[in-house]
């Protein structure tokens, strides 16, 4: 992956404030949003605020903690103390052991947060990770985080696109949260492009790549081996490829998927979009499980999130890694001035 095509940015633009929804409080994210505020010099962060139960970041560090009535204050607090916005209460908190409370508090959390962003009041969002099926029991009927933040803003299911970001990787699912079984009824010409046109256009504006260059994998082994493993790649992938290129869009494929992402292949292309979730979220978990970031694409405001889960497991035990939430925090004041930059 190259960003020798990406503009330059600004190093006299301000540093933008982010909402950070704390998540599930008994999740991880608690403790890896105040990690990430001790090394925010270090790491050259931009300025952020939790929002949330602050009890549930309590519960895991003894750091300094510091109420705010509004994001405006933000700046003020942010080089000492960690600013918080109060929006939810999630009950006792116990690291490890989730609750309805709990999974409410992180939902409360989320809307706020999304509010925030669309009004202005934050220059994004950088969302902790949340436990699905305790969400689920308190009525949130969505796939996930992604999807509800594309609601709320105001966009369509197939222009929302998920992009998992590494250093050295971009990958983009077709189709995300679907059985193996259930991948090729939906993948069709139509998805396809409104998935690609949105990662072309989230490139140039969040990354500052003027012609990004796409690859694009084939959904059967060796890309259907001109149909002897299967027709997706003539009936409905070759078609879209097709498309797109007539509309100016540099995308290649579709290519077998086992020899897209060995070192001398990334360099060659700026994003890969894959036909299905695994497809795409194996190679860049194995290349940078810890600063992977998922960015979503396609909306009005920004939004990140780090590329892992609550892992209830080791929550409370100090022995969280803080790497993909620094670099969710990161990329996200990245994309605010670039889109400073391309607005200008």
């Amino acid at each position: 992956m190259s960003s020798g095509q990406a503009t330059s940015v600004s190093s006299s633009a301000p540093d933008p404030c982010f909402a950070i929804s704390l998540g599930d409080p008994a999740g991880v994210g608690p403790e890896i949003v105040a990690k990430a505020w001790v090394m925010r010099e270090a790491r050259a962060l931009p300025c952020f605020f939790a929002v949330g139960d602050p009890a549930s970041i309590s519960a895991v560090w003894n750091g300094p903690l510091r109420e705010i009535g509004s994001p405006e204050e933000v700046a003020g607090v942010f080089p000492e103390a960690l600013p918080y916005l109060r929006v939810a209460d999630a009950g006792p908190v116990t690291p490890g052991q989730p609750s309805v409370d709990g999974a409410r508090a992180a939902l409360e959390a989320l809307e706020a947060s999304v509010g925030l962003a669309r009004s202005g009041s934050a220059a994004g969002i950088v969302t902790a990770p949340v436990g699905k099926t305790q969400l689920y029991g308190v009525g949130f009927n969505h796939p996930g985080q992604t999807e509800f933040i594309a609601e709320r803003c105001g966009v369509s299911h197939d222009n929302a696109v998920m992009m998992l970001a590494g250093p050295s990787l971009r990958v983009v699912p077709i189709t995300i949260h679907l059985a193996i079984a259930d991948v090729p009824q939906a993948l069709t010409i139509d998805l396809i492009r409104a998935r690609t046109i949105a990662t072309a256009k989230g490139l140039q504006r969040n990354f500052g790549i003027a012609k990004p260059r796409l690859v694009m994998t084939g959904l059967n082994p060796h890309a259907g081996e001109q149909g002897a493993l299967g027709r997706e790649e003539i009936d409905v992938i070759a078609p879209a490829i097709e498309s797109l290129r007539a509309e100016g869009i540099d995308v290649t494929g579709p290519h077998s998927a086992d020899g897209l992402f060995h070192a001398r292949a990334r360099k060659t292309y700026d994003v890969c979009l894959c036909m299905y979730h695994d497809q795409a979220l194996i190679p860049v978990k194995t290349l940078h499980f810890d600063d992977g970031v998922n960015m979503t694409l396609g909306l009005p405001i920004i939004r990140t999130s780090p590329d892992h889960g609550t892992a209830f497991g080791i929550a409370g035990t100090n022995s969280a890694n803080p790497g993909a939430m620094i670099a969710a925090i990161r990329m996200a004041g990245e994309a605010a001035q670039h889109r400073r930059a391309a607005d200008a």
